[in-house]
């Protein structure tokens, strides 16, 4: 019955592990002063920041919060968390994809379609709403699938709780190369120009974009039902996780004299 909701997460992990945003920033303007300009390597940290900030501020401030006027001590239920990622990851995708259709517009329009290194001027700071949007998914999706584990699985199992989502990470990459290949392969057939190819202003990485936007969503819907399907057996996690922190507490050993 784990399996299922654990699938879920390869999709999200596949978005996470995109690197087309390092290209994107290579050719566009990376300048914050005159002097300085970030290194395209360095975006990704837009994430993690991101990620760090989300996870702190929930803890200390969101949760408290849900605990005094929702009478959600322990926060959101992890599936209603694992499902809001996922939704979060469909839209960050999707503004990825719009932004890079105006960059690429704007590179054809200054006669740049020829040239794979000419930048153009769009800052790339254009990039960090997605990079945002993507930490947040990760953020809420990946603590609310380690939650999930840790109530279905036995006291006894609970390490593999990190191995189960280790291994997602070892699948997504699996699925990720695969899933570029096979759209190199079919969207150059007939001789055209892949969408991803090393000239991005020739190539439609927008359309790969929309593509990992769609097969988000369809990975969203497959979610909701597995929360239904498990709903229907097994009732709150919340609970469960709930009666979990108690036997730890019935169990704790007494402070030796």
């Amino acid at each position: 019955r784990l399996i299922p909701m654990w699938s879920t997460g390869v999709m999200m992990l596949v978005i996470l592990n995109n690197n087309f945003t390092t290209l994107q920033a290579k050719i566009m303007d990376r300048h914050i002063t005159s002097g300085f300009e970030i290194p395209p390597g360095s975006f990704g940290v837009i994430s993690v920041v991101t990620i760090t900030c989300w996870v702190a501020f929930y803890d200390r401030a969101v949760v408290p919060l849900l605990a005094k006027y929702c009478g959600m001590p322990r926060g959101l239920d992890p599936k209603v968390r694992i499902a809001l990622g996922l939704l979060l990851s469909c839209i960050s995708m999707i503004v990825a994809g719009v932004v890079e259709s105006i960059r690429r517009k704007m590179a054809i329009s200054n006669g740049m379609e020829d040239q794979p290194n000419a930048v153009v001027g769009m800052s790339a700071m254009w990039l960090a709403p997605q990079l945002i949007l993507v930490g947040f998914a990760e953020a809420i999706n990946s603590i609310g699938q380690i939650e999930l584990y840790y109530a279905i699985l036995s006291k006894s199992m609970s390490s593999l709780a990190m191995a189960l989502f280790t291994l997602g990470m070892a699948v997504a990459s699996l699925v990720g190369g695969l899933l570029i290949d096979l759209v190199d392969v079919f969207s150059s057939i007939g001789g055209k120009e892949s969408w991803l190819s090393t000239n991005l202003n020739k190539g439609h990485l927008d359309y790969y974009y929309f593509l990992l936007a769609f097969l988000a969503f369809i990975n969203y819907l497959y979610c909701l039902i597995c929360c239904r399907v498990y709903d229907s057996s097994e009732g709150s996690i919340s609970t469960r996780l709930n009666d979990v922190e108690k036997e730890d507490l019935d169990h704790a050993p007494l402070p030796s004299t």
